[in-house]
């Protein structure tokens, strides 16, 4: 049975190349398509999960299950938009199965205790900004993380969300109006 290469349909980029040599066993072309993008899984997943601790946990178990999960990569899109997808459904899982182990163990009340704790050691400014974020429904909270952190388009946030580039500029619109809310409410009890 005669493989269709992704180099049949176009110019191939260096990261499908990889992913091609990955894919049929070159252990050496999967470290390197890990070493390029090491750097946005940990970004990403730190971005959305808040703590060096959480990401570098999530980070580690992207690039364990990345070896199976290459094969779903089609070239359809660039293989950072994949990746991008790849880290956030990891994150979201990570997050759902966080809130059932905190609910669980000891009630929301608890957890945001922990959660301050740990922001203790992070600057003034990073902490409100994780807390306001945090805040936010997962889809505003992906979508900030992507436009401003990883500073990516709205076009391209989309394409990775799997939404509207409108949809997408909406979303950063309630952001805006969410974070502006929650520093009036706290300059308000100052």
């Amino acid at each position: 049975m005669a493989r269709v290469l992704l180099s049949d349909m176009h110019m191939q980029s260096s990261d499908e190349i990889e992913v091609e040599q990955a894919i049929a066993g070159d252990r050496a072309a999967f470290a390197r398509l890990i070493a390029r993008h090491y750097d946005l899984i940990f970004r990403v997943a730190f971005r959305l999960l808040g703590t060096q601790a959480d990401a570098e946990d999530l980070a580690q178990d992207v690039c364990i299950e990345l070896p199976a999960k290459l094969k779903s990569f089609k070239g359809q899109s660039k293989f950072s938009t994949w990746l991008y997808q790849v880290v956030m459904n990891k994150a979201r899982d990570g997050l759902r199965k966080r809130a059932t182990h905190a609910k669980a163990a000891s009630g929301w009340g608890e957890r945001e205790v922990l959660l301050k704790a740990e922001h203790a050691e992070t600057n003034e400014a990073i902490d409100w900004l994780y807390t306001a974020m945090s805040g936010l429904s997962d889809d505003l909270r992906e979508t900030v993380a992507l436009v401003l952190g990883e500073e990516l388009n709205h076009a391209e946030v989309g394409e990775v969300l799997g939404v509207s580039e409108g949809t997408v500029s909406w979303r950063m619109s309630e952001v805006r109006k969410a974070l502006k809310e929650q520093a009036k409410a706290e300059d308000m009890l100052k």
